[in-house]
């Protein structure tokens, strides 16, 4: 496989979404990455949309480029097989249980003594201190605890939904899988040492929630004065959770800015615009016919006067918008040099132009569940160009090619198959 990571060897112990997804990447960008299943698989295997034995579009989605073997960790054989591999190999990745690597023998300490030279990304979900480092966690607990539900501001049931287009925090921790595993390498290359990456699911929900988060002192926002003030007298009163939960939602509503960054109805369909700064936002006003407050001189910010004409503007431009067709407002917009783009769902970009122009979608071939489109790889590269050409493996495809490159013979290969040691 091409790419900048060509001729880097990764072994990967993962499963689900957020150690896959940072195996992907990693194979994306030129490496050799083998997944080591166990015996039954990685249970993503068994994800929505099935496509064939062991097979399903979840697997195939998070696991492109990758080569399958399937070993028994708990079998002294299967452990000697891994650590061959890992004698000969630059990268591992895992995201299992805090406990569950020394039980299995691939914990830091022991295949660092196999290979010193070896670069070790752990993933867990809260970290390796605290007092929930021993707790396991998914994507939607994090969510949950690391206040990005409650940012967000959907309901369902009377409690804040998840958010559900993509599974953020474990999508996250895999892109930083892939940086820290590149900066390791890099800095392999200038000192010769391997080194232990400890990332987690909640790290990477917090550093993507960074505007909030943050946190000046002198100058706290509504939602930190509530915090400190308000919310420990309403919890300690009982108030249920859904009465202090509007009221934190009231807390972060401010229309100031809201009619240039959201989408709007037209006549035919939807588009969404995009003003983030004060020039394109008097762009798209003067394109649109409106007089705006806030371009005036003396316009005081979030003044009760301008909070109302804000509430007033979204209702304009409501009405305005919905008078044209979207691609009537496209040229009009685009000519005025305003961002702006149609509503799409994402089944259609599977063949939209643009997307297929960039190489942004691919087609792969999978051995059991045949010909399969998506996305392409993140980044364009003049000198190392990357292609994807592996979709992803079958359960324990590889097996014997991978440990014929390792070096075991096929008399070995038959033994260990018959102790049930590899599949």
């Amino acid at each position: 496989m091409a790419g900048p990571l060509e001729g880097v060897r990764v072994i990967e112990f993962t499963e689900i979404i957020a150690g896959p997804v940072g195996g992907m990447l990693l194979a994306d960008f030129g490496a050799d990455v083998i997944k080591v299943e166990p015996p039954w698989g990685d249970p993503w295997r068994g994800s929505p949309g099935p496509s064939g034995p062991n097979e399903s579009r979840g697997f195939i989605s998070v696991n492109r480029g990758k080569r399958s073997i399937r070993v028994d960790l708990t079998k002294p054989a299967g452990k000697l097989v891994v650590h061959r591999l890992v004698a000969d190999a630059d990268v591992v990745v895992l995201n299992h249980r805090p406990d569950v690597p020394a039980k299995l023998g691939i914990d830091y300490e022991t295949l660092s003594a196999v290979n010193p030279r070896l670069i070790y990304c752990e993933v867990t979900a809260y970290g390796r201190r605290g007092p929930n480092q021993d707790l396991p966690g998914y994507d939607v607990i994090v969510q949950a605890l690391s206040g990005m539900m409650t940012s967000e501001g959907h309901v369902e049931d009377g409690v804040p939904r998840a958010v559900s287009v993509s599974p953020v925090s474990d999508m996250a921790t895999g892109y930083s899988i892939m940086m820290s595993v590149s900066a390791a390498l890099y800095y392999r290359e200038r000192t010769g040492k391997g080194q232990k990456i400890e990332n987690s699911l909640l790290q990477n929900s917090l550093t993507m929630q960074g505007s909030a988060l943050t946190q000046l002192d002198d100058f706290p926002t509504p939602g930190q004065i509530w915090r400190d003030e308000d919310l420990p007298v309403l919890k300690e009163a009982g108030v249920e959770f859904q009465e202090i939960y509007a009221a934190y939602r009231g807390l972060r509503y401010n229309p100031e800015f809201r009619a240039y960054y959201r989408a709007y109805q037209t006549s035919d369909w939807v588009i969404s615009i995009g003003c983030l700064s004060s020039p394109l936002r008097k762009k798209m006003a003067d394109a649109m016919g409106v007089h705006d407050i806030r371009f005036d001189p003396g316009y005081v910010r979030e003044s009760a006067e301008s909070v109302e004409f804000a509430e007033n503007l979204i209702k304009t431009y409501e009405k305005l918008f919905s008078e044209k067709t979207t691609a009537e407002w496209m040229s009009l917009l685009t000519a005025a040099g305003v961002p702006c783009g149609p509503m799409r769902f994402i089944e259609e970009m599977v063949y939209d132009e643009q997307a297929l122009a960039n190489g942004m979608v691919v087609e792969t071939r999978h051995s059991v569940s045949g010909n399969t489109r998506g996305p392409g790889p993140l980044s364009v590269m003049s000198e190392s160009p990357l292609e994807i050409t592996r979709g992803a493996p079958a359960f324990g495809e590889h097996t014997r090619e991978v440990l014929l490159e390792a070096g075991y013979t096929e008399a070995e290969i038959e033994k260990l198959v018959e102790a049930a040691a590899v599949f």
